[in-house]
């Protein structure tokens, strides 16, 4: 039985990624108001509390960790100094910091079992392609978390503990489709080669894959689920 720790879970791709995790034998615990453990990544408190209440629903062992939950909110240069400041580090601190103490926790809980173990983290095709002008706080915060799984991933494959991360382009998500709208949904759709937004379903497959049966050698490996609309 395989122990999964899902972030994020209660809606979009993280409830994909929940169905997708739907398996005989896979237990799964999630975090959100509305599918699992609440807790409020914006309290630094949170992710701390989140890892033990997970533990002990999971019998003391974690095996994956995906780290799915962030936010995507809009902070114009021209805001007052401090909102904007305010706001950086907001989403700093629940899409970087939060899964940083995350992997963290779990880095450590696999050393001290010796078991090693896999986390998948889902960052954003913003982390390579940057984002628009008011969401630079966005994409640092996504390039930080890539910039954090390849740290991972080399430092501690050697202990059976491998990283992976997912960088999806536009999603059809709530979250996507008010953005969408916001800057003019078929002008952007025009930029996509594919011809449409990325399914939730379509992450959630990558992010299985990557939880369960990825081999060892793809540790460290980010992939696009992008329609081709960022190559690299």
């Amino acid at each position: 039985m395989t122990n999964i720790l899902l972030t994020g879970s209660s809606r979009g791709i993280g409830a994909a990624i929940a169905t997708a995790l739907t398996l005989p034998d896979v237990t799964l615990v999630g975090h959100g108001t509305a599918s699992g453990i609440p807790a409020d990544f914006a309290d630094p408190a949170g992710p701390l509390t989140l890892w033990n209440a997970a533990l002990e629903q999971l019998d003391g062992r974690i095996d994956v960790l995906i780290n799915n939950a962030g936010v995507f909110e809009a902070n114009p240069l021209d805001r007052p100094h401090d909102e904007w400041v305010a706001d950086w580090e907001r989403t700093m601190r629940i899409n970087l910091t939060a899964s940083a103490e995350l992997c963290r926790l779990a880095v450590r809980h696999w050393q001290e079992r010796q078991s090693g173990g896999r986390i998948v983290n889902i960052a954003s095709r913003a982390a390579y392609r940057g984002d628009s002008p008011a969401h630079w706080h966005y994409a640092a915060s996504k390039a930080g978390m890539v910039a954090m799984t390849k740290s991972i991933a080399r430092g501690y494959a050697a202990e059976g503990i491998l990283a992976f991360a997912v960088c999806p382009g536009f999603t059809m998500t709530g979250m996507a489709a008010d953005y969408l709208s916001s800057r003019g949904g078929e002008k952007l759709l025009a930029d996509i080669p594919l011809g449409r937004v990325a399914m939730p379903e379509e992450v959630a497959e990558t992010a299985r894959f990557l939880a369960l049966a990825a081999p060892a050698s793809m540790t460290g490996g980010v992939i696009d689920v992008n329609g081709a609309s960022y190559v690299r």
